[in-house]
């Protein structure tokens, strides 16, 4: 792999490649992330926007299609209807609903959607049966529990300062997940015990490797950590669907279920790990690390100073939000494309575009993905290696029980 500010030749054909085939579902993938970007949304909601406007796409063209499954059946198959189309206006209707103060972004991508289209009955049917989907899907969201009032309440003794600023979004703990039974379908076990040697393990790798001030994390190190800042990683796997996509020239209903799934995967994993996460309320290497004394653990000696080279995230630590997301990622890109597809694939800084990481695999970005999170101090590895397993079995699960083939 290589970091570069500039785009190299084989960056050049992974572009090329991908405009050449690309279609309405990845034209509205890219479409939505930026006006995401644009509206400043993160983490949480920013995965549940985005689910929300692949399965309304996946059923409008399966309306038409009817390749594979709906997500929600109740909508009436229109096979006279333009699939194109209808995909295109079920992901406008989700965005203008969600982020209307980006009217002016989505209209204009609407347009370039349907100028190519000839006017008659299949666009006019196209338009409605889209937002027709997009309803249905925006129906079956509204009690999902991801807007109710934010209720934490910090454990401590009356009188006691604790911090003051609240966690992210503690109420996706207990949201309605898409296709899973419950948010607690796949919660793991709890972490390790503080006496034991794994957590030993754990603690002196990222209290080496993490600090602020580490003398073995290497400069290459660091820098990756710079890359890969709070919420890179998630748009960093939609370009690599859409660059593996590309490359493999799916159609547009594979493209729709492809999304789908897997943005119904990683907006599950902002509920199954946050229903993790705040069951057990495990503590952040900083907190563990300064109070080193107090863990029953001989081999983990404290460092009262200590501070990560990130800034801790305000949630629980177990498991790793960013491992958890790679498990589904991977899962899903390799139910499509075979065991580790072996294209290039590359990474965008969310913010500079000029900023890249190129990878030979969706693995090793996975890896680094994950190797970050304690190379930044903020993760123990176990928690990597639960977050994995847990994506990894909410991905099987979806492709098992959602968008199945029709024929």
């Amino acid at each position: 792999m290589k970091y570069s500010t500039v785009v190299g030749i084989g960056l050049l054909l992974v572009f090329a490649i991908c405009t050449a085939h690309a279609d309405t579902v990845t034209d509205w993938n890219q479409t939505a992330i930026e006006v995401m970007k644009g509206a400043k949304a993160v983490g949480n909601p920013w995965t549940r926007s985005l689910a929300m406007v692949h399965v309304a796409m996946a059923d409008a063209i399966d309306a038409v299609q009817g390749r594979y499954t709906r997500y929600i059946a109740t909508v009436p198959s229109v096979p006279s209807a333009s699939a194109e189309v209808a995909a295109a206006a079920a992901a406008r209707h989700i965005l203008m609903q969600l982020y209307p103060n980006q009217k002016a972004q989505i209209e204009e991508a609407y347009a370039a959607s349907l100028k190519t289209v000839p006017d008659g009955p299949a666009k006019s049917a196209g338009v409605t049966l889209g937002e027709q989907a997009a309803a249905a899907v925006e129906a079956d969201r509204a009690d999902d529990g991801t807007s109710v009032p934010d209720t934490y309440r910090p454990f401590t003794s009356p009188g006691v300062w604790v911090p003051t600023t609240p966690p992210l979004f503690e109420q996706y703990a207990r949201a309605k997940p898409w296709v899973l039974k419950n948010a607690d379908q796949f919660r793991p076990g709890p972490p390790p015990q503080l006496s034991s040697a794994l957590y030993a393990r754990d603690y002196n790798e990222t209290k080496n490797v993490g600090s602020s001030k580490s003398t073995v994390r290497t400069p290459q190190q660091t820098e990756v950590v710079k890359f890969w800042t709070q919420f890179n990683f998630l748009p960093a796997w939609e370009a690599a669907a859409r660059q593996l996509s590309a490359a493999k020239g799916l159609g547009l209903a594979e493209n729709a279920r492809l999304f789908a799934l897997l943005n119904m995967g990683i907006a599950n994993t902002f509920i199954n790990d946050w229903d993790a996460k705040f069951t057990y309320n495990f503590w952040r290497p900083i907190t563990a690390i300064r109070n080193g004394d107090k863990d029953d653990n001989d081999a983990t000696e404290r460092d009262p100073g200590w501070t990560p080279l990130n800034t801790t995230p305000m949630h629980p630590e177990y498991p790793s939000q960013a491992a958890i997301v790679t498990g589904v990622a991977v899962a899903v890109l390799e139910s499509v494309f075979g065991s580790n597809p072996a294209i290039t694939v590359t990474a965008t800084d969310f913010d500079n575009p000029n900023l890249k990481r190129e990878f030979k695999s969706i693995a090793e970005m996975a890896d680094e993905m994950k190797n970050v999170r304690v190379w930044g101090g903020i993760h123990f590895r176990n928690s990597l290696e639960v977050g994995d397993d847990m994506g990894r079995k909410i991905a099987a699960y979806l492709i098992e029980n959602a968008l199945k083939p029709t024929r």
